[in-house]
């Protein structure tokens, strides 16, 4: 095991610091200050009526209400998979939503490829959300499941749109590839999606009908305002925002559940939870993007119609959605589980005591239970790297899609600058700052012990 000897090449410690007299590791070259400005974007909801009209017009009541019942006490990660299993299966509805839009001028080969996509990480995602289940003894076994050798007739789903799909001349090729990549996705788990997919294995089936209840989900394929607005867009545009919310949901079920394994010591699994959460992020970009596939002319209209504008709201259009809020604070708020991972406490005088703690972990990751550790603090990092991806590009699409005075148009007094909302968040400094320090002291160690050679 190397000695570093941190406290000998940490500068800025308000705590005297003592050599070992037998340390043979030359000081390390002077550093550049890392202050860090603690600065960060209040994150809070746009105005309580813009978010009611927002909960309106995507029907969330109703949403919310079909992911929070309860039809399978045992299973302990149902309000996780179910808004994933909607969101999939409304993502299956914007497939059919954009091969009936009667506008000659759609680019339906593009969205038809960008659908498919979306489909594809979202069942690599649930793929492994079930993967993650079976391997955790508190939930193997506990999902819905049916025995193919005693289910008598059809065996797979009759309510989802996928299968009906499949035997559509319009949809049919792309709506096959998906239940391919369902059959491969689930390979290494002990029991298929039954959407249709060949099921070669003769596994068992998820009881998929029971557990996503698709033909509650398509009851709310219409919007509120739909017989009042004359735009075929307006489907597109409340179809897209009911799958964004889904998997906004999922991610607030994780999140939820990593304050819990985190708390339980059980890092391995905090890590996997992390990881997911760090997927959804990225779908949650992959999503907004099909905005710019819309038609400019119509979209606008509708978003004059929709009311969907900047001016008098101190927050950007995207924060309407008061979930993705929570979650974002979420995300956020992770920083705080540091010191409790690294089992030290803050020190009160500003030392770098979380600092040091971090890169003996790096450095003794072999220890058992350490590299579980390791893994965590990096998923959590990858976290906020996938969140300020997503609001970089939530703001790129804005200025495509509505022009750049719909991204600028939200400003907040930020010290001597002023800067949009969603700029203040992915410009703002690291949520982990002992960590980032860690990993900067660490490769500065390393860099001069190799030019000791």
């Amino acid at each position: 095991m190397v000695d570093l000897h941190w406290k000998s090449n940490i500068v800025s410690s308000d705590m005297p610091t003592k050599l070992s007299p037998s340390s043979n590791i030359p000081r390390v070259m002077s550093l550049p200050p890392l202050t860090v400005p603690f600065l960060t974007a209040d994150i809070s909801a746009s105005s309580s009526p813009a978010c009611s009209a927002y909960d309106h017009y995507l029907r969330l009541p109703q949403l919310r209400k079909l992911w929070s019942s309860s039809d399978f006490p045992d299973w302990k990660s149902e309000p996780i998979f179910k808004p994933a299993f909607h969101a999939l299966e409304i993502t299956f509805r914007l497939l059919s939503t954009v091969l009936l839009d009667p506008r000659p001028y759609v680019n339906c080969r593009q969205w038809l490829r960008r659908i498919e996509s979306l489909a594809v990480a979202e069942i690599e995602t649930i793929s492994s959300l079930c993967e993650d289940d079976e391997d955790d003894l508190d939930t193997r076994g506990t999902a819905p499941t049916a025995d193919l050798s005693k289910c008598e007739g059809v065996s797979y789903s009759q309510a989802s749109l996928l299968p009906r799909l499949a035997t559509w001349y319009k949809s049919k090729d792309v709506a096959q590839r998906i239940l391919q990549t369902v059959e491969s996705q689930m390979r290494r788990c002990p029991y298929t999606l039954g959407l249709g997919e060949m099921n070669i294995a003769g596994k068992p089936s998820l009881r998929y009908d029971a557990v996503c209840k698709p033909t509650e989900i398509h009851s709310l394929n219409k919007a509120p305002n739909d017989d009042l607005v004359e735009s075929c867009e307006n489907q597109t545009v409340y179809t897209t925002h009911q799958i964004i919310e889904s998997w906004i949901h999922v991610a607030a079920q994780l999140l939820g559940r990593i304050t819990e394994r985190i708390r339980d010591k059980r890092f391995d699994k905090a890590a996997e939870d992390c990881y997911m959460v760090d997927r959804i992020w990225k779908i949650l970009a992959d999503i907004q993007e099909l905005h710019l596939l819309m038609d400019p002319d119509d979209f606008l209209r509708l978003k004059s119609q929709l009311a969907i504008k900047s001016t008098g709201e101190s927050t950007a259009v995207c924060f309407r959605s008061k979930e993705l809020v929570e979650v974002t604070n979420l995300c956020k708020d992770l920083k705080h589980k540091v010191p409790e991972i690294l089992e030290v406490e803050v020190d009160p005088k500003g030392g770098p005591r979380i600092q040091e703690a971090a890169m003996k972990l790096y450095v003794d990751k072999n220890e058992k239970g350490r590299f579980e550790k390791v893994q965590l603090l990096q998923a959590m990092q990858g976290i906020e790297l996938a969140m300020k991806r997503f609001f970089f590009t939530y703001k790129q699409v804005l200025v495509a899609v509505m022009g750049s005075s719909a991204a600028s148009g939200n400003r907040v007094g930020m010290g001597s600058e002023s800067g949009d909302s969603l700029s203040q968040i992915y410009m703002e400094p690291t949520y982990f700052p002992s960590l980032d320090a860690a990993k900067t002291f660490l490769g500065y160690y390393w860099d001069h012990e190799h030019k000791c050679y």
